[in-house]
């Protein structure tokens, strides 16, 4: 008697361990999909307004101080990132020198632009210790105007919140109407999200 009473315990232990360890597994691929979710595309209501709108015109300075105008791409697809510069590395580092250097995203029909808080003469310091650097367009919005006027500032990437953007993407098609919006708070190398998206318009 007593043998089959220990067995029905063993049993209902088992059963109860076998169902916490299901319930870990649910809970952890849950959570894991939420995240790559929440990489892919934003769900902030203050970066998906400008979806399907005109993305409001820009004049900032590059590296060598030349004035770049959001309307000279005019007739390209772009990619606006929107991202903290400096004061992240190696993410934001990595994700610019990406950009930069994939023609895929970098043809004559595709451009990209990274967009900083920082000093132009803060810049050299950073190209000196990633030369890789110089094949991205980075524009200096300095007085931090643009990424307010973008909204991008206290976005879940963000840092700071309020003081500086963190890993914001904006794909622009070729009249400047915003066509895709994504926040990644986990600051990935994303060039391959961002092609797909590309190729999603059409048009390449």
């Amino acid at each position: 008697m007593s043998q089959d009473v220990n067995k029905k315990k063993s049993v209902v232990i088992f059963m109860v361990v076998v169902g916490l360890i299901i319930i870990g597994l649910v809970t952890l691929f849950a959570l894991g999909n939420r995240k790559e979710s929440s990489s892919s595309s934003s769900q902030s209501p203050e970066l998906n307004q400008w979806v399907g709108k005109q993305a409001p015109d820009f004049t900032l300075k590059d590296a060598k101080g030349n004035e770049v105008k959001l309307a000279d791409y005019r007739g390209k697809k772009l990619i606006l990132f929107f991202t903290e510069g400096l004061m992240c590395y190696p993410a934001c580092w990595n994700q610019m020198a990406a950009l930069g250097q994939d023609k895929e995203l970098n043809n004559a029909k595709v451009a990209t632009l990274s967009i900083v808080n920082d000093s132009i003469s803060e810049w050299d310091n950073v190209l000196r210790k990633m030369p890789e650097l110089a094949s991205e367009t980075v524009l200096f919005d300095t007085d931090r105007r643009i990424s307010s006027l973008y909204n991008v500032l206290a976005l879940p990437s963000s840092m700071h919140p309020g003081d500086r953007p963190g890993h914001t993407y904006l794909i622009l098609d070729e009249q400047g109407i915003v066509r895709f919006v994504s926040d990644d708070p986990q600051m990935g190398v994303r060039n391959n999200e961002l092609l797909e998206e590309i190729k999603k318009m059409g048009g390449n």
